[in-house]
C-alpha cells in the first residue's frame, strides 16, 4: 500500500536497467518506496541497479531476466515480478524501448519487427497481465514510459517513433478503462535524454539529462496528470509539432 504520504511503497521497473529508470527508482527509493523487484536484460545492470536502489532507501530488492523480444512470456514476467514483491504492488513502470538505427534497419524485416516487439507489441503484452492484476488488487499505479516522439513521426526514426507513437496511443485508451476500478495509468514522454541509449548522436532542443527526467516524474506521480512532460515545456512545444506543415515538419527535422 502507498504511505500515508500517497507514495508508492511496492514498485515493479520493468526494464529496471536502463538509465531513466534508474534514475527514478533512485528518486522513488528516496521517497520510502521499501521493495524494488527490477526486470530487464542484463543481470549485472540490474545487480547495479538494485545496489542503488538499497543505498537510497529500498530495505528489498530483487532482479529479474527477461527478453522484451519474447513476447509470448510477457505476461509470465509480469506474473513473476509481482509474486516477488509478494503484497499489493503500488507502482508498475514499463521503460522498456529500443532505438535503434534506422536507417540500418529500415530495409531489414527482422530488425524492423524487433523494433516493433520491443518498443510496442512486449509493452501491450505486458501491460494485459499488469491491469489483469492490479484491477483485481483494487489498486495501483501504471507509468509507462513513452516519448515526445510519440506526438509525431518523423523520417530518421519512424520504427522507433511509430512504435511509441502505437503504445502512446494505446495507453490512453487503457487509461480510460481504468477509470473506477482504482487503479490509474500515466505517460511519461520524455524529449532528448542524455543516456547510454543516445550517446553518439546529435543533441535536440530542450535536451536533459536522467535526473531532470526523474525530478519531472517524481512531480508528475504527485499528479493527476494523464501525461508527463519533461522538460515541461515540451507539452506546449508539441502543439506546435501537431501544427506544423509537412513540408516545414521535414525541414525542421532533418538533421
Amino acid at each position: 500500500m502507498e504511505n500515508a504520504f500517497g507514495q508508492p511503497q511496492n514498485v515493479i521497473v520493468l526494464g529496471g536497467s536502463s538509465d531513466i529508470a534508474r534514475a527514478i527508482t533512485k528518486k522513488l527509493c528516496t521517497a520510502r518506496a521499501h521493495t524494488v523487484v527490477l526486470a530487464g536484460r542484463n543481470q549485472q545492470l540490474l545487480d547495479e541497479a538494485a545496489k542503488e536502489a538499497h543505498e537510497y532507501g529500498a530495505t528489498k530488492t530483487d532482479t529479474l531476466l527477461f527478453q522484451a523480444e519474447e513476447v509470448s512470456k510477457a505476461g509470465e514476467t509480469v506474473s513473476d515480478a509481482f509474486d516477488k514483491v509478494g503484497e499489493n504492488v503500488d507502482l508498475v513502470i514499463i521503460a522498456v524501448g529500443l532505438l535503434g538505427d534506422q536507417r540500418a534497419l529500415e530495409n531489414d524485416s527482422l530488425g524492423s519487427a524487433r523494433m516493433a516487439d520491443v518498443n510496442y507489441t512486449w509493452p501491450v503484452a505486458a501491460l494485459g497481465e499488469i491491469r489483469r492484476r492490479l484491477v483485481a488488487q483494487g489498486n495501483g499505479r501504471i507509468l509507462v514510459i513513452s516519448s515526445v516522439a510519440s506526438v509525431r513521426v518523423y523520417r530518421d526514426a519512424y520504427l522507433y517513433s511509430g512504435a511509441k507513437a502505437g503504445l502512446d496511443r494505446l495507453c490512453q485508451g487503457v487509461a480510460e478503462s481504468l477509470k473506477g476500478t482504482g487503479v490509474s495509468l500515466q505517460l511519461l514522454r520524455p524529449g532528448f535524454v542524455r543516456s547510454k541509449m543516445t550517446a553518439g548522436q546529435k543533441e535536440a532542443p530542450f535536451t536533459t539529462g536522467v535526473n531532470e527526467v526523474a525530478e519531472n516524474t517524481m512531480r508528475g506521480l504527485a499528479s493527476n496528470d494523464l501525461v508527463i512532460w519533461s522538460p515541461p515545456i515540451l507539452k506546449y512545444v508539441s502543439i506546435a509539432m501537431r501544427l506544423m506543415p509537412n513540408q516545414i515538419w521535414s525541414k525542421v527535422m532533418k538533421r
